[in-house]
């Protein structure tokens, strides 16, 4: 049986991609990549994950996703730091989905910084 591809459009199975980042396998070690794991996470329902990479300071409680909207694609149109040695990064990117038969795009400037040594999610500028 063919291995399913991850949505975070790396073209690695979902598995070996951001799968192991939503299993707690291993970290994201960019910016960028924990974005494209947290759109996977999205893409896939995984609303824990979503709020284990969340900022403490910007967390919310709890997160509802929508069970109607289905993410289609990621475009990753750049970003600023955000690597290995740094402590915070930016990452601009535009999410596609559809939701009740309608096209929608998602564009951001997600910011991300490091707490605890792991990258997290910030906050945004749509």
């Amino acid at each position: 049986m063919p291995e399913t591809p991850c949505p975070c459009g790396l073209g690695e199975p979902y598995d070996a991609c951001c799968g192991r980042y939503h299993r707690g396998e291993q970290h994201a070690p960019t910016a960028e990549l924990l974005m494209r794991s947290r759109y996977s996470a999205f893409a896939v329902g995984d609303a824990g994950y979503l709020l284990r990479t969340w900022h403490s300071s910007t967390r919310p409680a709890r997160l509802d996703l929508d069970p109607g909207r289905r993410w289609v694609r990621l475009e990753i149109l750049g970003h600023t730091g955000g690597g290995l040695l740094q402590a915070e990064g930016t990452v601009e990117f535009r999410a596609h989905s559809r939701h009740d038969g309608q096209r929608d795009i998602l564009h951001e400037h997600s910011r991300f910084v490091r707490e605890d040594g792991q990258w997290r999610y910030l906050d945004a500028n749509a």
